[in-house]
């Protein structure tokens, strides 16, 4: 995955951190039928690379995504029969299940614009960095649509509460950063010269960390969702059992002992 040579986004690598971006400044990083189906394929792609623990989203251009771009999709959109436009609303929900189900933490750093699908993305991820001068909209009934796109009715409300992420549904309004940190909906607002570093220095930490633990840790976070309580908890002392099978359960154990920092490696 470290030399993925993406058509239709930025792709670098940083030891086993990943760096997105849109790539087209110009219209403020829309998304189209292509840049959609190859973002979903990437993070299908990522559950089975060894060689990527972490991916950051960033901003190009100073914005993050301005959500499905008006000439390249949503003008097609309107002469599609049925069959279609399900085709095009499954891929897209398609790429929200690859970013929840590929085993890698997410972090989404948004500067300038994150609407649409681009708010989208973020909600999908696991961690929100924000500048202050962040703008998010679920604007789907702008265009004349429901606000449940893309998992929003079942996501939105789980980081903001259900009142708040009906209110940016129905209204399609922007939440301003303030407004997204005070909700939780972004973990801390960076200044803008500090965006990337302050996300890849997160990416980083998380990255020297137990990265197995990691992935087990994501599954649960999604999986719970939709347990029980006792259902939930004995998922949990399962997947415990699991890790403490791994080397670096056994490794940080020894370091504890030793009075020194683990050096983790992920198997």
């Amino acid at each position: 995955m470290a030399k993925l040579k993406p058509q239709h986004f930025l792709w670098e690598t940083e030891g086993t951190v990943a760096r997105v971006r849109l790539n087209r400044p110009e219209r403020k990083n829309p998304l189209t039928f292509e840049s959609y189906a190859e973002l979903r394929d990437t993070f299908r792609a990522l559950a089975y690379a060894d060689d990527i623990d972490v991916v950051v989203f960033l901003p190009n251009g100073g914005n993050f995504s301005s959500g499905g771009d008006v000439h390249d999709i949503i003008g097609p959109l309107v002469s599609m029969d049925m069959k279609g436009l399900l085709a095009f609303t499954r891929m897209t929900g398609d790429l929200v299940k690859a970013m929840l189900n590929c085993g890698k933490p997410i972090i989404s750093a948004v500067d300038g614009v994150a609407v649409g699908a681009g708010a989208i993305i973020t909600m999908a991820s696991d961690i929100r960095l924000a500048t202050p001068e962040a703008k998010t909209a679920f604007l789907f009934t702008k265009v004349g649509l429901a606000g449940c796109d893309m998992g929003a009715c079942a996501i939105l409300p789980r980081i903001i509460g259900q009142g708040r992420a009906a209110e940016l549904l129905y209204s399609g309004r922007s939440m301003s950063a303030e407004e997204g940190e005070r909700w939780g909906y972004y973990n801390r607002l960076v200044p803008f010269g500090e965006l990337e570093a302050d996300a890849m220095k997160l990416a980083k930490s998380i990255a020297s960390g137990p990265t197995f633990a990691h992935g087990i840790t994501k599954t649960q976070l999604n999986q719970e969702w939709s347990m029980g309580l006792d259902q939930a908890i004995e998922a949990e002392a399962q997947a415990q059992a699991i890790c403490m099978q791994t080397k670096d359960f056994e490794r940080a154990y020894h370091a504890f002992v030793a009075k020194q920092k683990p050096v983790f490696e992920g198997d």
